[in-house]
């Protein structure tokens, strides 16, 4: 009998042990709003993740003398910074190996400090706030360009391209939404402009009358707006509802393919101007169109907005890993700061603080309810 457990015990040893051999599984996290009003972008990154992942594990990566499965650990932050938060602590302590997030500058800020303490790279397909890669973490990173960028040439372009006269600034209190709009107004003040009424909401509103009221006794030409679609499109729909013919600008939050629905379908032609915080010159043009004719036959939807970075930043950090013939975060860390990878969204390579460079913006307009891009600007 004592014989029978000890071969019990060295078979429940033998069994934890394997077990307990997860070297050759890749844990990397990804954090989005996939539920809550946004959730749509948030659905649109984790299948960028899930694709590149995908992608990643029928190829049968080697790395460190062992082929390594790649797993994705998906949270949904609500694009609340408190679930922000939890949700990279869920990580943290699911010693995962890297994370693709967040979305939002308001939840990839606070988030980004517990990955720093632990050590963890970080890569945001989309966050903008300048704040996020300059606190001094070494493990932050993002393939976008930020709002000083962005912000800067929709102001200069408002001004010196539109012909603004009088324009009006609404941002929702967000960590993107306030610091594009701020960046926005001081390039509009710097090329002469004149801002004639600043506004402010919030990223759960839905009724805008009282502000849009009292803007439209201003008389504004353009109105710029620093949020997310899910805000802008009933705000463009109460516009017109009020007699309000401005145009209209905002920047990558808006700038979706679900703008015109979420608008009630009353845009005007040309209306909109919005730039995405990324994009392709010509020379890149195949490789993008490519990719989201593949990434529509897999999940049957079209890509929104940031899918493609998304799919970038995954197969980034996997190839620092590659470079460092180590999965763990310390061994590649140095790798993926010095890194140069071609992704689909054009070449991926970091500065001193982690942003990207040379980073691309698009400008876009809407024409019959679908996007249309006016130009790539770097």
């Amino acid at each position: 009998m004592k014989f029978q457990v000890s071969l019990l015990m060295t078979a429940v040893a033998i069994v934890a042990v394997g077990c307990g051999q997860s070297s050759d599984v890749v844990k990397i996290g990804h954090v989005g709003p996939v539920s809550g009003a946004i959730a749509h972008l948030g659905k649109d990154n984790e299948n960028g993740a899930r694709m590149a992942i995908d992608e990643l594990n029928e190829k049968g990566i080697t790395i460190g003398g062992k082929k390594v499965k790649f797993e994705l650990v998906a949270e949904d932050d609500a694009a609340d910074p408190k679930q922000g938060t939890a949700a990279a602590q869920k990580l943290v302590d699911s010693k995962v190996n890297g994370v693709i997030g967040h979305l939002n500058s308001g939840t990839t800020i606070p988030a980004s400090k517990l990955y720093s303490d632990a050590g963890i790279p970080q890569i945001s397909p989309s966050a903008t706030n300048p704040k996020y890669t300059r606190q001094g973490f070494k493990t932050a990173f993002r393939v976008v360009a930020d709002d000083t960028q962005l912000g800067s040439t929709l102001g200069k372009y408002a001004v010196t391209e539109l012909k603004g006269k009088s324009i009006a600034v609404i941002d929702d209190r967000t960590a993107y939404g306030q610091g594009v709009a701020e960046e926005f107004e001081k390039a509009v003040k710097a090329a002469g402009g004149n801002v004639v009424g600043r506004e402010f909401t919030t990223d759960k509103a839905t009724d805008f009358t009282a502000i849009l009221t009292t803007l439209k006794g201003k008389s504004p030409d353009i109105i710029f707006f620093g949020g997310m679609d899910a805000v802008a499109g009933p705000m463009i729909k109460q516009m017109k509802s009020l007699g309000i013919n401005a145009k209209f600008m905002g920047g990558d939050g808006i700038c979706t393919g679900a703008l015109y629905k979420l608008s009630g379908e009353t845009m005007a032609d040309d209306q909109v101007i919005c730039a995405e915080a990324g994009g392709v010159d010509e020379a890149g043009k195949k490789a993008l169109d490519d990719f989201k004719a593949a990434y529509q036959k897999k999940f049957n939807t079209k890509v929104e907005i940031y899918a493609p970075y998304v799919y970038d930043a995954v197969n980034t950090m996997v190839s620092a890993m590659q470079a460092a013939n180590s999965t763990k975060p310390a061994d590649y860390l140095p790798k993926l700061a010095t890194i140069t990878h071609q992704g689909v969204t054009g070449t991926i390579a970091f500065d001193e603080k982690g942003d990207i460079k040379n980073g691309a913006l698009t400008l876009r307009t809407y024409r019959g309810g679908n996007p249309v891009d006016l130009a790539v600007v770097r």
